[in-house]
């Protein structure tokens, strides 16, 4: 599912749009510093989406929510606006209660993106992709909670996409109409973790300091130096999990990764690359499995991959396909998946915090340090 949202974030924002021609071409131009503002709040109706057997039933209740957010309008006060066609960024808080003594309610902040791909002087039809952490009232528990398998910690990740369109009531006040997936999970740090998936349709005002939009009275920004160049990454991961809910330990699990990309154009590197992996969930669960302890296979791994990396200044959006060319224990499927944040921190040190992917499930939340060289 975290997949899916990835590939819909890289085709909204990547791809040229369908904004309004007019609009495009002859912007009126102001010179003012600060990017306008627009300030929601909605009301939110779900249902709880049976993915799997095991939560079919939990997924009986229509949980409502409120939602206040704030954003900004960027304007071409940096180079990215103008390459994405000025979309707006933003912080939200959201409140969920899900009308089921077993779950509770939860409590998420989240940062997004809300990218306009038709507009005109009083109708916006955008797409928005978020991510950020939740907190739940209620989670797994064997002696007190047993029946609730989808979330089983406090603290999870929460990960939001939403089609939305606002059409104008008055010149700073608009309606907001929209439907969305609201998804929340922790990563199999602890175990039950289905994770919950709510479809979700929104309905709401919007205050909107600036509309239609003015972008700033800048030049062209050149295109970056570095387009067409090659580079080097050497990183390391750790990471946090557990196997199972009949065993709380939380085991280690390390990454090594080698690799190589190339700057193709302003918004996109491609990248390519080596990496070793060390669960040490896995060797208790070969030692819980195994008839003998004579001889037990390697649970290391070593995958390669393929990536793509969506810009926006010092942040990235990074998403990764790979395939393990070692794998002795096989646990888990040939290939792998990753979605996840990067940012640099200077030219040549960055931070990632990904997630790693089973065929859909999530694997191990990694928090990745490493080198630009």
């Amino acid at each position: 599912m975290m997949i899916r949202f990835g590939v819909l974030l890289v085709g909204a924002l990547a791809g040229s749009g369908l904004t309004n021609t007019q609009a495009q071409t002859t912007p009126e131009l102001i010179t003012q510093s600060r990017p306008p503002l627009v300030i929601g709040a909605y009301a939110q109706g779900s249902f709880i989406m049976a993915h799997t057997p095991a939560v079919k039933h939990l997924a009986v209740s229509h949980p409502t929510g409120v939602e206040m957010n704030l954003q900004r309008q960027t304007h071409g006060g940096e180079p990215w606006h103008a390459w994405y066609r000025y979309p707006k960024v933003g912080v939200a808080l959201v409140y969920y209660d899900y009308r089921n003594p077993r779950l509770g309610q939860s409590y998420a902040a989240s940062v997004y993106i809300n990218k306009a791909f038709w507009q005109t002087r009083r109708q916006e039809l955008s797409f928005r992709i978020g991510t950020g952490i939740g907190y739940f009232s209620k989670r797994f528990d064997q002696a007190t909670n047993h029946k609730n398998t989808i979330i089983s910690s406090r603290l999870n990740a929460t990960l939001q996409t939403r089609l939305e369109y606002d059409v104008a009531l008055s010149e700073q006040v608009g309606l907001l109409l929209g439907v969305g997936l609201n998804h929340y999970s922790n990563g199999a740090t602890t175990k039950p973790n289905f994770g919950i998936n709510l479809p979700t349709v929104v309905l709401g005002l919007n205050y909107h300091q600036q509309r239609p939009l003015r972008p700033l009275a800048t030049p062209p920004a050149p295109a970056p130096t570095n387009i067409g160049r090659n580079f080097l990454n050497l990183s390391a991961s750790l990471g946090w999990k557990q196997r199972n809910e009949a065993d709380s330990q939380n085991y280690l699990v390390n990454s090594v990764t080698l690799a190589v990309g190339r700057r193709v154009n302003r918004k996109s590197n491609l990248t390519a690359g080596l990496e070793g992996f060390y669960d040490r969930s896995l060797r208790a669960q070969l030692r819980d499995t195994a008839r003998t302890s004579v001889r037990l296979p390697d649970v290391k791994k070593a995958g390669v991959y393929v990536g793509h990396e969506l810009l926006f200044g010092r942040l990235a959006f990074v998403s990764h396909l790979g395939f393990y060319v070692y794998n002795p224990y096989k646990s888990n499927n040939f290939y792998y998946e990753r979605l996840g944040l990067k940012y640099h921190f200077t030219e040549r040190v960055f931070g990632n915090v990904d997630l790693k992917v089973h065929r859909g499930a999530a694997d191990v939340i990694e928090w990745r340090l490493g080198i630009k060289l």
